[in-house]
């Protein structure tokens, strides 16, 4: 099973992470996990190293060509091979990719999504769409000493925010694969998506990826 975790900066991926690693491994459930993008073309790589800075690709076509081939060799390089071993948990993937996309281009999110859920292999077969307030998520990121970046900001932390409710909704239209969203703002909505994660995941996970 892959699981992708989703949502702006600040919203508690990466908490929510931590937390279903630690929960799986006490139940000798071997959870892997993996970030957003392989890494393995360098020029891919360059196009999307710019659009993480906010520098949109000379064109739509350009960036979206990008983004697919590293998610194509995503799948094949570092998901197929995880996945052969147990669940795997991903900190963003496919919708947060479309989000960027549609920010810096001005396209329809929808479009994104339907080019790159073409990528089959990299489905995640549940979303957890964090929905954490952006002023919320503004506060986590200050007490934060890393630099801020690109996205960070409250307005265009707004606009993603939009832009994520419109991917997940156009995920489900062309997948048919469920997104579930939920704000991760206290400990008991933190708790809650811990145990909602776990449950799928222990479903889902074959004896084989128990420790």
């Amino acid at each position: 099973m892959l699981l992708a975790l989703e949502g702006i900066a600040g919203a508690g991926k990466s908490t929510l992470r931590d937390r279903l690693l630690a929960a799986a491994a006490a139940e000798g459930i071997r959870l892997g996990h993996i970030g957003q993008f392989s890494w393995l073309s360098l020029q891919a790589t360059r196009t999307l190293i710019d659009l993480r800075a906010g520098r949109p690709a000379k064109t739509s076509k350009q960036a979206l060509a990008a983004a697919r081939r590293d998610l194509e060799l995503h799948a094949r390089h570092n998901l197929a091979p995880a996945l052969s071993l147990g669940p795997v948990v991903a900190d963003r993937l496919t919708l947060s990719t479309v989000c960027l996309l549609a920010l810096l281009d001005g396209r329809p999110v929808a479009d994104h999504v339907l080019h790159l859920a073409e990528v089959a292999p990299a489905r995640a077969e549940l979303t957890v769409l964090l929905t954490t307030e952006p002023e919320v998520c503004h506060t986590r990121l200050a007490r934060r000493p890393t630099s801020r970046r690109f996205g960070d900001d409250p307005s265009t932390a707004c606009r993603l925010a939009d832009l994520y409710e419109q991917a997940a909704t156009a995920w489900t239209e062309t997948t048919g694969l469920p997104v579930l969203r939920h704000s991760c703002t206290t400990e008991p909505e933190l708790d809650l998506l811990t145990a909602a994660c776990l449950n799928q995941l222990r479903t889902a996970a074959p004896h084989a990826a128990r420790i």
